[in-house]
């Protein structure tokens, strides 16, 4: 497996663009990936009842399992709660790049992010659409164009690319990802696009999304909020051209790892950038009865605001974490948790079967002080792992939640 530079663009037969039409007043908000080889198409959506147009549109193309080329993500709009109108948008935004890219509208996946309750400007649609496929590339420059084009609130792109080989046939996996706000997936405002030249049937494309989105983007959090957009596409295309993966196996246990970093990259990259975070929190929790249980608890910590806002002031409040354990819903034996908190700077245990330990409170501050907290808990009900990603809770999420609208 080898990094390598690039993103959506990265794999074969892939191009990109983003450009500013004008639904922002100055920033880029108008992105498009096409390839033109058909692509097998994955997908997964949020599960909150509230689903954008986009989304419902997405859902559609996918249970007919057709083939794409095309995506198009406008930011600064989620087209959500916009009723029949909504849907005749959407649909609409598909039509017009159809029409310029030569393929049917049914080929075509939409994404749109931002505010909720507002009906797109179809005329800055319809007049932009046409003037970014213009600038279609098959080049870095053009994925990272689109990737800075999907963006909201976030401070940085997202954007990874991967090599790695299947019976000594290179394959690549690109993606590009936006989120910052209104995020705690729940998949069966976030966004996660990734493109690949592996040759592989949807049924098995889908097979493999829904296994690392389990493990990726499910275990994310900023504030406890499912967006009503939430999505994440995975389009491929084959023009790797190793033999067709139809089964499970060793071909697709490869490329199940090689997709699973890539989301898990994206994943961790939007908990990172979580809005006026300033730390990333990681919850490592081993000895849980069943991965479900597991991912309940370690959620139940990182959206605790008591425990975001005690990680923001570098406070090593362990009540906390401990407390929001035990109010997840999961019964477990509160006298065999042990909590540590880890960074670079060091280590300290805080709970010790179920009982504090006395620490140097010079120490933790010190740890707690990092960009990014490991917070380890173990417990003795099973042998369930799991690892879930957030972020801390500062002044400026609010500042920035308070006046999202204006």
């Amino acid at each position: 497996m080898k990094l390598i530079q690039g993103g959506i663009t990265a794999a074969k037969g892939y191009q990109g663009a983003g450009g500013h039409i004008g639904l922002k007043a100055k920033k880029k908000d108008l992105a498009l990936v096409y390839s033109e080889t058909p692509c097998t198409y994955a997908g997964a959506f949020t599960q909150n009842v509230v689903k954008a147009a986009p989304v419902l549109w997405d859902k559609s193309v996918l249970e007919k399992q057709n083939k794409v080329h095309a995506i198009v993500v406008n930011s600064g709009n989620a087209n959500a709660a916009t009723g029949e109108q909504g849907l005749k948008d959407t649909e609409e935004m598909a039509q017009i790049v159809s029409e310029i890219l030569n393929v049917k509208k049914e080929e075509v996946l939409v994404c749109s992010t931002g505010v909720i309750g507002v009906n797109l400007p179809m005329d800055v649609i319809r007049a932009g659409i046409p003037v970014v496929a213009k600038e279609l590339e098959a080049s870095f420059e053009g994925g990272d164009s689109a990737a800075t084009a999907i963006l909201t609130t976030d401070l940085i792109k997202k954007t990874i690319a991967i090599e790695e080989e299947i019976n000594g046939i290179t394959y690549t996996i690109g993606g590009m990802g936006k989120g910052s706000g209104m995020i705690h997936p729940n998949m069966a405002t976030m966004l996660g696009f990734v493109t690949t030249d592996v040759n592989i049937t949807q049924e098995m494309l889908q097979k493999a999304l829904k296994k690392c989105i389990d493990t990726s983007f499910n275990m994310i959090t900023v504030d406890g909020d499912t967006s009503t957009n939430d999505s994440v596409l995975v389009l491929a295309n084959g023009l790797a051209g190793n033999k067709i993966i139809d089964s499970e196996g060793e071909a697709f246990d490869i490329f199940c790892n090689t997709l699973f970093e890539v989301c898990k990259y994206i994943a961790v990259s939007i908990a990172k950038d979580g809005e006026g975070a300033t730390k990333l929190l990681e919850v490592n929790l081993k000895g849980a009865k069943n991965f479900e249980d597991g991912k309940t608890i370690a959620k139940s910590v990182l959206t605790s605001n008591l425990v975001k806002t005690a990680f923001f002031g570098a406070d090593a409040n362990w009540g906390r974490v401990f407390c929001a354990m035990g109010y997840s819903g999961i019964d477990f034996d509160a006298s065999k948790v042990d909590i540590d908190f880890e960074s670079t700077a060091g280590c300290i245990s805080l709970l010790k079967g179920g009982l504090p330990i006395k620490f140097s409170e010079e120490k933790a501050k010190t740890i707690l002080l990092e960009k990014e907290i490991k917070i380890s808990i173990t417990m003795g009900e099973g042998d369930a792992e799991v690892t879930a990603w957030g972020c801390d809770l500062s002044y400026d999420y609010v500042k920035i939640n308070g006046d999202y609208r204006s």
